[in-house]
């Protein structure tokens, strides 16, 4: 492990000759430390084992075939304010084919951030990570900026001319919204890796349906909801709509999300699939999916006749 941290704190230049596989072993190197550092299973989580499982075969065989996709994984920080309650703060990594020759790609989320206050945070952190960590391993640091600053953003108060953005913000926060997405077809793997790994970084419940026709739901807060929406558009698709979108206000705050969720969490969802390209589903089986949740009138929605 000595030998691959180093690696990843020589200078600007060395790390710009490094080779594919000497990157990868810097990565290895570093998830080894993160996973003996916190091993509890709320602390930190890889959520792509593939990813993973293909990097450490290129470290092995010292190959010039790096993975196909980004190792991804989370670092979940608690931090205690004053009045002794506790904030979790969710820190998401993608670490790029060239990391750490490249800073990672990093997002933090706290249910306790307006969306402001998490565009600022989250800002603050990509620019000291630049000045202070580049061609080297960033992870701890990183990690460790959010414990000491992350609270701050939390109570930082903005300039009386930005009170009403403010508020529209605490308002947005408010409204829990359930999008119901409709695609001519969902095949590509990698779209649909895309869907189930944005879904969960956003803490997003619903599932996504593949195959002809393509069905997703999303649920969970509005400024989250609309943040996935965004990111789905952007892919290339024949045809993909919201088809129905639900928004209701959350009284209670961020307390009656858990009330307001009908799924538990995110998942994708196959139905007997069958077809000279097992590309379609039961319908009968999506429609007693959707009835036991309560969302059988939904079904109707999508495809014009009343499920059965």
């Amino acid at each position: 492990m000595r030998s691959s941290r180093k690696a990843g704190r020589g200078s600007s230049q060395n790390a710009a000759k490094m080779t594919n596989w000497e990157e990868a072993e810097v990565q290895i190197s570093e998830l080894d430390l993160l996973s003996s550092m916190f091993p509890g299973e709320d602390e930190f989580i890889v959520t792509d084992q593939l990813a993973l499982a293909e990097l450490k075969c290129c470290v092995e065989n010292q190959s010039s075939e790096m993975p196909s996709s980004k190792v991804q994984f989370t670092l979940n920080v608690k931090l205690q304010v004053p009045d002794a309650t506790m904030v979790e703060f969710s820190v998401f990594f993608a670490l790029p084919l060239k990391y750490p020759t490249i800073l990672p790609e990093i997002t933090v989320r706290s249910p306790s951030l307006s969306r402001s206050q998490q565009i600022r945070l989250n800002t603050d952190l990509k620019n000291y990570l630049i000045r202070n960590c580049s061609g080297e391993p960033c992870v701890l640091s990183a990690r460790e900026w959010v414990k000491d600053h992350a609270l701050a953003y939390i109570d930082k108060e903005t300039s009386s001319s930005s009170v009403v953005t403010s508020s529209s913000m605490e308002t947005e926060d408010a409204i829990f919204t359930r999008l119901w997405i409709y695609s001519h077809h969902i095949y590509n793997k990698h779209k649909r890796k895309n869907i189930v790994d944005w879904a969960k970084e956003l803490s997003l419940s619903g599932f996504c349906m593949p195959g002809k026709p393509g069905v997703v739901c999303v649920e969970g807060l509005q400024s989250t909801c609309e943040e996935f929406w965004a990111r789905v558009r952007k892919l290339t698709w024949k045809r993909i709509l919201i088809r129905h979108r639900e928004d209701m206000s959350l009284e209670a705050g961020h307390a009656e999300i858990k009330k307001q969720r009908k799924f538990s969490s995110f998942e994708e969802k196959v139905f007997d699939a069958h077809g000279n390209r097992g590309n379609h589903m039961d319908l009968g089986q999506l429609y007693h999916f959707l009835d036991e949740r309560g969302c059988a009138d939904i079904f109707q929605m999508y495809f014009g006749v009343e499920g059965r």
